[in-house]
Formats: C-alpha cells, sequence, structure tokens
C-alpha cells in the first residue's frame, strides 16, 4: 500500500531520529536529487458527485511525544512476544518509572510517551520475567531516550507550510492508534484478524477465511485521516496435523490410509506443511511449539535417531518405541512419517498424531483457483454492505474510549469523510469499415455490434489444433465452431478464409515458431455464443496486427499534438514462501498515435527485486522500435509504473529509490540514441493494492447490482495527498464487489500537466485496452505490461521444471540459470512486434 506517510520528500535525505525502524529496517539512501512535483491545481472537468470515503479525520493536539529506543536481549522474539514483556516492563516497574503513564509500543525498538519518563537522558537496563510455557523467561530490557516529536510539526506540513510531512510524526501517531489492537487482533501487515466466531468458513486444504480490518494513518490536506477498511485473508485452521493432512491430500478419513504416504503424497504434504508452528499434545499442559523444517521419508515404526542411555552409551532408537518407553503412548499410526521440527540437523521428531496445528498462522502460500474463487464468494461484499460493515467497524473500535489515544490527546470522527468527486465523460471511440461508427460507453461498456474493426486483418492462412479428447469436441462441433467464428469474425471485418487443416500440434508460440496462436476452451467450442466469439476475436486481429478501434481523434487531450509514447511498467514476483524464482519485469510502449498498438520487452531479474534493473536497455528498444514504426522521435514519455508493492512505512524512501534509479535509466536511454535528445518526462505511479473505497451518498447514483460509484469517479482533495500531485480515479464499471478506484501518484513531471489533463488523459488510456469493449481499471499500458509478465512465468515453466508437485530441489540460482531463464522468457524475433499478449 502506499502509505503517502511523509510521501518522498526527496530533497532532504532520510531524518536522522534516532531508531525510527521501518520493517525490515531500510539502509539509509543516498540523498537524492528529485523530488516530486507538488500539485499543479485541482481538476474541476466533469460533473460533481458527493461521495463518501473510508477516511475518518483525527484531531490531533498540538504537543510533544517523547520517543524513546527499546532493545530486549535476547533478540529476534517476534513482536507478540515483544509486546507482552513491555506490558509486563510497563506494569512491573509502575512505581520506579512508569507511574500512571500509558506507553505505546510498536513491537520492535519504538516506544512512545505522552509525559517524559523520569530516566533523563541515560539508558536504564530493566530485568524483566514473564511466565513461560512450564517454566518462566526472563529478558535485559534497555530503555534510551531517542527524541522529541512534535505534532505541532505535522500541523504545518498539513497545512502547507512545511515542504514535507514529517516521517516520524506519523510513525508516532500510527503506533499510538495500533498499540490496543496489536494486543487484541493477530495483527497482519496493517491489517488486525480475529477468527471468525460461531461460523466457520472452510477454504479446503486446511486453510479458512479470517475476517479483520485494515487500519493506517495517512495524512491528507488540513486533516490527519484514519483509513479503516475491512479486509479477509487465509489462515490455517487450529487442528490436529492428522486432520490437516487428511485435507490436504484429501482422504475422507484417516481410516482410508492404512499404508504409508507414496512420495507423492509425502512431497504434497511436506509442500503444506514444512514451516508451519506445531504445538505438541502429549506432554498434558506444556504445550511446547515448534516449527516444521521437514517430512521423514520413513514412517513412524521405522525413523530411527540417536538416544543417548543412562550409561552413556548412544543407541538409534525408533520414534514409535521411543514414545513406547518414554511416554506410555503406543501410536496408533506408526505407518505415518514424522514431523522433523527445529533445526534440521538437531534431529528432532515428532509423530503426527501429537501434533496440532498452531492457531493464528496467516497463509502465505499461493491459494489454489478453489481456494480463491471460495474466498471471493466469502468476501465480495456490495458498495453499500462495505459501507455499512466499516461504519459497523468503528463503532465496535470505539477509538474514542482507548485508553491509549486518550491518553496521548487524539480523538477520531466516527463518520466517514465527505468529499466531492468528479465523473469524467467517457472518449468516443470510433471503427471503422464503410460507415466508421462510433461507439459510446455508457457506464464503461460498450458493443461491437453493426461496428468493423479500424484495421481488420484479412486472414488467409489458419489451422486449429484440438488437445481435447475426441468424444468432447467432435469434428462436428470443431466445424460448426469454425463456421460461427467465420460468420462473426466476418461482421468485424476479419474476414477468414478458406478451410482449416486440423492437426495435432504440440508446440507452437511465443518463443519457439513466433506464430500467432488463439486458445479457446472446449467448453466455448461446445457452446458457441455471439459475446464469445466477438471477444476471440478482438484478440485475434490484434495478434496479427490489426486495429480494433480508436479514440476518436478530436477528442483526444493536447498532448496527443505532438509524437507522444505511452510506456506501461508492471513487476511481478514470484509467490510468497518461493525462495527461488525470479523476479519479472516488463516494459510495454505505444507504437502509432492512436495510441492502439503496443511493443514488448520483459528481463528476469533478481528474486524480489522492486526496481526494475534492465530498464534503460529496454526503454532503448522501444525508443527505436517507436521510430521504426511512426518514423517520429516521441518529444515525450508518459510512464506509467505499476506493481510497487505496498511496503510498510518503508514506503517513502522505497517510492524515492523507484524514482531515482528509473527515471535516470529512462534518460540514460534517451542519452545513448542521440545525445541532445532530451524527451519531457511524465513518471505516474499506479497504485491498485490500497484501502481507499468510495461510495455514493446519494442512492441514485449508485450504479448496477453491487451499488458502485459510476465509471469515471474521480477525486484529488479532502483524502489525498496535502501537496504532491496524487488523484483517485475508478475507471471501470464494478461488477462484483466493491470498486477499487486506482490511485495515481505523479512523481515527476516535466511535461506540466494539469490535473484536468493528466485525469482525462488517464482515463482515456483506460478505454483503448483491446480485449474487451470495456473500460478498465487502470491505463492499457500497465495493464499490457502486466499482461506480458504474466506470459512470461508460463514461459518459465519448462526451465523451473515445475511439476503440480513441486520439486525439492536446492539449486541455487547462479548465472548459468539466469541465461537460460534469461533466454526462456526471450520472446521469438517474428513475435516480438505484435501484440502476442493480447
Amino acid at each position: 500500500m502506499y502509505s503517502s506517510a511523509g510521501a518522498a520528500e526527496m530533497l532532504e535525505g532520510p531524518h536522522s531520529t534516532g531508531s525510527v525502524s521501518s520493517d525490515p529496517p531500510s539502509s539509509p539512501v543516498a540523498e537524492y536529487a528529485f523530488k516530486p512535483p507538488t500539485r499543479p491545481d485541482f481538476g474541476t472537468m466533469g460533473r460533481t458527485i458527493k461521495l463518501q470515503a473510508n477516511f475518518f479525520e483525527m484531531e490531533i493536539p498540538k504537543l510533544e511525544v517523547y520517543h524513546y529506543d527499546i532493545d530486549i536481549k535476547p533478540e529476534k522474539c517476534p513482536r507478540r512476544v515483544n509486546r507482552e514483556i513491555v506490558e509486563h516492563m510497563v506494569q512491573h516497574f509502575k512505581t520506579q518509572i512508569f507511574g500512571d503513564r500509558k506507553p505505546v509500543y510498536d513491537g520492535r525498538k519504538n516506544l512512545y510517551t505522552a509525559m517524559p519518563l523520569p530516566i533523563g537522558r541515560d539508558k536504564v537496563e530493566l530485568e524483566v520475567t514473564i511466565p513461560g510455557e512450564g517454566k518462566d523467561r526472563s529478558f535485559k530490557v534497555s530503555i534510551k531516550w531517542v527524541s522529541l516529536v512534535s505534532l505541532q510539526a505535522l500541523h504545518d506540513a498539513l497545512a502547507g507550510r512545511l515542504p514535507s510531512v514529517p516521517f516520524e510524526t506519523i510513525q508516532a501517531l500510527d503506533v499510538v492508534m495500533r498499540h490496543l489492537p496489536s494486543m487484541r487482533y493477530t495483527p497482519v501487515g496493517r491489517s488486525f484478524f480475529t477468527p471468525s466466531e460461531g461460523c466457520s468458513n472452510p477454504l479446503g486444504g486446511g486453510r479458512e477465511v479470517w475476517f479483520g480490518f485494515h487500519q493506517s494513518v495517512r495524512p491528507s490536506l488540513w486533516k490527519m485521516m484514519l483509513n479503516i477498511d475491512v479486509s479477509a485473508t487465509a489462515f490455517y485452521k487450529a487442528q490436529p496435523v492428522i486432520e490437516f493432512m487428511c485435507e490436504v491430500l484429501d482422504f475422507k478419513s484417516i481410516e482410508e490410509q492404512q499404508k504409508p504416504l507414496t512420495d507423492s503424497q509425502r512431497v504434497k504434504f511436506t509442500k503444506e506443511i514444512k514451516g508451519l508452528k506445531v504445538e505438541i499434545t502429549h506432554c498434558g499442559q506444556m504445550k511446547r511449539k515448534y516449527r516444521v523444517c521437514n517430512v521423514t521419508r520413513r514412517p513412524a515404526s521405522h525413523q530411527t535417531f540417536p538416544l543417548q542411555q543412562e550409561n552413556g552409551q548412544t543407541i538409534e532408537c525408533t520414534v514409535a518405541q521411543y514414545f513406547k518407553d518414554k511416554y506410555k503412548l503406543m501410536l496408533r499410526y506408526p505407518h505415518l512419517p514424522c514431523l522433523q521440527v527445529g533445526q534440521e540437523q538437531k534431529h528432532t521428531y515428532l509423530p503426527l498424531e501429537v501434533c496440532n496445528i498452531v492457531a493464528g498462522q496467516r497463509c502465505i502460500k499461493k491459494l489454489t483457483d478453489n481456494q480463491t474463487s471460495t474466498m471471493i464468494r466469502a468476501t465480495a461484499r456490495s458498495a453499500p454492505d462495505r459501507q455499512d460493515e466499516i461504519s459497523k467497524l468503528m463503532r465496535s473500535a470505539n477509538f474514542n474510549n482507548d485508553p491509549y489515544v486518550r491518553e496521548f490527546g487524539v480523538t477520531v470522527r466516527d463518520e466517514m469523510t465527505e468529499v466531492n468527486g468528479r465523473v469524467l465523460q467517457a472518449p468516443s471511440i470510433l471503427y471503422g469499415g464503410r460507415n466508421k461508427a462510433i461507439a459510446t460507453p455508457i457506464q464503461g461498456v460498450w458493443d461491437m455490434r453493426n461496428k468493423q474493426f479500424h484495421t481488420g486483418i484479412e486472414i488467409k492462412v489458419w489451422a486449429i489444433a484440438c488437445f481435447a479428447p475426441q468424444r468432447q469436441c467432435t469434428e462436428l462441433l470443431l466445424k460448426a465452431f469454425t463456421d460461427q467464428l467465420r460468420k462473426i469474425s466476418r461482421d468485424a471485418g476479419m474476414p477468414i478464409q478458406g478451410q482449416p487443416c486440423f492437426s495435432e500440434v504440440k508446440r507452437v508460440g511465443d518463443t519457439v515458431l513466433g506464430m500467432a496462436t488463439q486458445c479457446v476452451q472446449v467448453k466455448n467450442v461446445q457452446k458457441t455464443t455471439p459475446q464469445t466469439l466477438s471477444n476471440l476475436c478482438l484478440k485475434i486481429n490484434v495478434k496479427l496486427g490489426g486495429v480494433n478501434n480508436i479514440l476518436l481523434p478530436q477528442g483526444r487531450p493536447l498532448v496527443f499534438q505532438q509524437p507522444v509514447i505511452f510506456l506501461g511498467a508492471d513487476v511481478t514476483h514470484p509467490p510468497a514462501g518461493d525462495g527461488k524464482k525470479p523476479s519479472i519485469a516488463a516494459v510495454v510502449g505505444s507504437m502509432d498515435a492512436h495510441p492502439s498498438r503496443y511493443c514488448a520487452t520483459v528481463r528476469v531479474q533478481q528474486h524480489r527485486q522492486e526496481i526494475i534493473q534492465d530498464l534503460a536497455a529496454m526503454v532503448r528498444e522501444l525508443l527505436i522500435q517507436f521510430y521504426k514504426s511512426t518514423r517520429f522521435k516521441p518529444t515525450r514519455i508518459i510512464y506509467y509504473r505499476d506493481g510497487i508493492s505496498e511496503g510498510q512505512f518503508s514506503q517513502v524512501t522505497y517510492i524515492k529509490e523507484v524514482l531515482h534509479h528509473e527515471l535516470l535509466a529512462i534518460r540514460e536511454a534517451c542519452i545513448k540514441l542521440e545525445k541532445d535528445y532530451q524527451p519531457g518526462i511524465t513518471f505516474v505511479v499506479v497504485q491498485k493494492r490500497h484501502h481507499t473505497r468510495l461510495f455514493c451518498m446519494d442512492r441514485n447514483e449508485r450504479v448496477g447490482k453491487s451499488g458502485n460509484i459510476p465509471a469515471g469517479t474521480t477525486v484529488d482533495t479532502k483524502i489525498t495527498h496535502p501537496s504532491e500531485f496524487d488523484f483517485y480515479l475508478c475507471s471501470h464499471a464494478g461488477i462484483q464487489g466493491t470498486s477499487r478506484p486506482s490511485h495515481y501518484h505523479v512523481l515527476w513531471d516535466d511535461n506540466h500537466f494539469s490535473s484536468d489533463e493528466l485525469q482525462v488523459l488517464t482515463y482515456q488510456l483506460c478505454h483503448t485496452y483491446v480485449r474487451c469493449t470495456r473500460s478498465v481499471s487502470i491505463p492499457a499500458p500497465a495493464y499490457y505490461a502486466h499482461l506480458v509478465a504474466f506470459r512470461a512465468r508460463y514461459h518459465l515453466v519448462d526451465k523451473e521444471h515445475d511439476s503440480a508437485e513441486g520439486s525439492h530441489t536446492s539449486g541455487q540460482s547462479n548465472g548459468r540459470d539466469h541465461q537460460a531463464l534469461a533466454k526462456a522468457v526471450q520472446v521469438h524475433q517474428d513475435t516480438l512486434r505484435t501484440m502476442y499478449f493480447a
């Protein structure tokens, strides 16, 4: 999430306040020279619409807050334990140090108080004991004064009297607002979760849905705001490991598994349980917790370990025998494997039947398709329902009675913030053929009936390969399908000539043969609809070099008066819990003036590397290609950057870093082409992953079954950044759940866009996505970059030897691997110039 906290104040390096720790502690950043532009003006175009946002105004007193550094030895405790330690410390040293003060703590290094502690500037060392499982645990805690945090400075920044929002004040407020919920609930990132009471929401595979809420403190014009949203995520169900295994391996019950697990079953089970915490059940109240590091190949009846006997000799003993001798426990399932827990080298084995999955563990592994759709069904809420849920949540959170919030004199309004939005007018869409029909989008949608492609391609040679079993998809069905497709394609101005040759083609496509391909699911062949066939034609025409439609030229913004290239960029990372796969960076660039056709570049890069490492070379390729296609050199480059993952508070420095590296890379690409070539660059970050939601105040404005805001709704006041150039635009019609408006943050602008110009341009680009006749949620170039990166993952599958089981190879990515992966995503020369990703 882009938490606009202290957003990029680029001229002063980072603030030197002792222990402002972000997660993980970020390295000190060089003083970057680029400072994002201030907001040029407020937009005025479009009709006004009254909205409510899930932002709640905060009243902040103008006092000083005292910031202390906490150091706990032994280190490396989870935050939950740290909080418990500090809680005990505050109680235990009440008379000597803390008195009636209510300090707030972030679970790591930072503690804040509203009144100074009587310890002056010296470091104080305290001994704190907390009751543990079986025995008490003791810790050494040191406290040292760091600085005074001035909330007055925050008021100045929000009123625009300071160039940037002081980061440490936002951090302090955030800790104040999160202190109590962090003790009460299970924190995950910026959200808090609790298991659903009374009803469980199983996802299968040992996972379930937990509901919770997101909370963050955000600076906005004149006011600090508390952003509150309902959220849901997947957790592992607290249950016996035996039952967990049954769910993962699809056993009806453990009774049906009388023999040892097969290799593939064990691999699948290992993949799911590795890294999870389990607690033991065979020692009464001593429920020790362990982390699973592996699953044994051998069953408990055969798995041995070195056991030291009383006479000092060591013998090999089986796990089953050990449990029988030591705990008088005859294993019920000695044929099942054991969990290896703790450190790999320590040979600690536990039979499955004495372990339970510990409650409150979030699932970071990728959900299966079925789990994802179950999750969406369980969590999608119409906009009015979501609005009610958020309001209910605010009432139950009851911040104004939170003793810690009160201690610091903060109050929060419990009504949503009202904000005026504007609904921008959709552009007209121009088609071709004889009648050059014009489509006018209504609620983000238009259709192609009685219209022909702007430039339809005539298809002369084509083949169809059927990979479905013959009985599922007969020759007759295929013939009927191609006849229907040809009828629709003829109407669309993309005639398909001749008869196809039916053949069983195994490997075609992007990287080897450089051939345009279009996949169709069997069900769409068995049952054709004009809509599906028409959508297929949209994709086929584009892959063959056609142009489906264009923005009505006379309706486009002024930026089109000179040659301009639109770039979209995205970085996608492998799913969490995967330590080896590379990240993939994709950049696409427009190749005509409409803009309709795009060219793609793609690279593999270091695992989880956020900055596009090879950007200069990629942009250079696209600029050369643009020149070849148009015979013009762009005088302006508009760069939409997606795929900046939501960090914690380190977002600030991190956005600076992205801007610094990537802006320089784009400039370098230009200068390498010609030393005096300096097109104006506009750098816009596109964020969909945030928790801002907008709701219509007037019921009559609500659109569709889900009651969402209309497509084209734009907001650039009240809930946006106090001084920088950002806005929300919801460019699509929400079909399911609550629409999330995309957030646009201008990090650099040589082209001096006004708010209206950039907002209208962005909205129009959302109408140029070739795969459907709808306006989409982010500009087409950013969307295409996402598709290219996604497609590259498929190109890699072969190289990573992915099977559904997932192989446990421990190969480190060395240079040769990188070369192989780089080659795998390299698209065939003939395919490069086409929109193969459509």
